[in-house]
């Protein structure tokens, strides 16, 4: 089993800046690549950025030259520090990184708790 632990949500104005960061620990062989979601009141999950073990970022348009997604491969953590930024930004903030438990294992997916983004215009 695998736990996904996040923290630095909170609530911020327009324009200034959080740092979220997302620690995996468990039963952990290899990981693949983590990242972020974000869900708003009445929508979807959507994908905000992910970074494979290799260095490839996917941003989201809506993000992109406002956040950065980051890893620390040898802490198997992940950050995602957002500037600039805006009401539309608002929601859950959901860690998910993808794990092998074995070299014999398939890639399984896992989930943070979420953590509340809230931006005040």
């Amino acid at each position: 089993q695998v736990q996904l632990a996040e923290s630095g949500g909170g609530l911020v104005q327009a324009g200034g800046s959080l740092r979220l960061s997302c620690a995996a620990s468990g039963n952990i062989f290899s990981l693949g690549t983590m990242g972020w979601y974000r869900q708003a009141p009445g929508k979807q999950r959507e994908l905000v950025a992910t970074l494979t073990s290799g260095g490839i970022r996917n941003d989201a348009d809506s993000v992109k030259g406002r956040f950065t997604v980051s890893r620390d491969n040898a802490k198997n953590a992940v950050y995602l520090q957002m500037n600039s930024l805006k009401p539309e930004d608002t929601a859950v903030y959901y860690c998910q990184a993808n794990v092998r438990s074995g070299p014999a294992t398939v890639w399984e997916t896992y989930w943070g708790q979420g953590t509340q983004v809230t931006v005040s215009s």
